[in-house]
């Protein structure tokens, strides 16, 4: 595996790479062109100006994390097709750049939801928070307001102003689309984009619904083994696989983990590797990545993708505020950094152990 960290550019990212670069063990960045929009067809231009600054600092794209869907993509409308031919010129510019994974979501409107941003722990440190009490009493129309006043300033992703101003007519676009019918236009597209996939080794990567459940009445379809297992079957290419988040599929207790991951074993081309503590059913927030931290055993799921010989990108996945640092939500350096190196620990204590050392 390699480990790697988000990054949103130097335009829009606390963290700069310099940074990152001194993090032991990390040698890549997930990044994206923070300042498209979904359909926006990426010039290879664009992609390569965003390589160069990468690679000037000592490290490499490991992956793209996201090139957006269209939601006339997601919903199936007439002008699907248009918005797709921009997502294959987009992923040949990408093959054409030597970068061969996309980390991509198929969500109606949130790409995320939580109501809070900076719920404080025991330890003083600020999380991510989720509760469905919250949510059940809530207006979707004012959701925006609730993230974007706790978002320390920045612009997070899937909660873009402009999007957001839009939510009511989002909602009015997803009338009638159902789980079988997200299905059916998910699979219209990945057959689309396959072949350009195939053509520059390409892995799709698809990210879990967070959380795993249906919020607002919107349908949510990748949240769970059989609905994955699904997926992979109704386009069965090598290409079309899964990003495997923890904290995502985490969100329902139900979902085994470790055991999701042997069960996907060769169709896993990234992993969003981090911890939460189930507070009750319905609430939930997001924890240092140390498994007495939170309710995840972090070792076993560390140990399942050793298991399935998993050689992709690894990041560690949002992380507590700490030590007063102000930064995007859940994206601060030091929390993450204490992730990553928590997270190289296990594996090379796996490694080793593997090795009878």
């Amino acid at each position: 595996m390699e480990m790697t960290l988000r990054w949103y550019g130097s335009k829009s990212d606390s963290v700069t790479l310099q940074q990152i670069r001194q993090i032991p063990g990390v040698t890549g960045v997930i990044t994206t062109l923070y300042e498209t929009s979904p359909g926006d067809l990426w010039e290879r231009e664009q992609i390569h100006a965003l390589k160069e600054e990468v690679e000037a600092s000592g490290l490499h794209i490991s992956g793209i994390e996201s090139v957006n869907i269209h939601d006339s993509i997601k919903i199936g409308s007439p002008d699907r097709d248009r918005y797709i031919e921009n997502y294959i010129r987009t992923l040949k510019h990408l093959g054409e750049e030597d970068i061969h994974l996309v980390c991509y979501n198929f969500m109606p409107v949130f790409d995320w939801t939580r109501t809070e941003l900076a719920r404080v722990r025991s330890d003083g440190s600020t999380v991510l928070a989720y509760s469905q009490k919250t949510v059940d009493r809530i207006d979707p129309a004012k959701m925006f307001e609730s993230i974007s006043s706790g978002s320390n300033g920045f612009v997070l992703p899937g909660w873009e102003p402009e999007r957001m101003a839009r939510v009511k007519e989002l909602f009015e676009m997803y009338t009638g689309v159902d789980e079988e019918r997200l299905f059916a236009n998910l699979k219209y597209f990945l057959e689309a984009i396959m072949p350009v996939c195939d053509q520059y080794n390409i892995h799709m990567a698809i990210h879990p619904d967070d959380p795993a459940w249906s919020v607002f009445g919107l349908p949510r379809i990748i949240i769970n083994l059989p609905n994955l297992q699904r997926m992979m079957k109704m386009v069965d290419n090598p290409h079309n696989g899964v990003t495997f988040c923890s904290g995502s599929y985490g969100t329902n207790p139900d979902n085994d983990l470790p055991g999701m991951i042997r069960a996907l074993e060769g169709r896993i081309h990234f992993a969003h590797v981090r911890n939460l503590q189930h507070n009750f059913p319905g609430d939930f927030e997001e924890a240092a990545h140390l498994s007495s931290d939170g309710s995840f055993d972090m070792y076993a799921i560390m140990k399942a993708l050793y298991d399935i010989r998993f050689t992709g990108p690894i990041r560690p996945d949002h992380g507590r505020m700490i030590w007063g640092e102000n930064a995007m939500p859940g994206y601060g350096l030091y929390d993450r950094a204490l992730g990553a190196a928590y997270l190289n620990g296990l594996w090379e204590a796996i490694e080793k152990g593997a090795a009878g050392k």
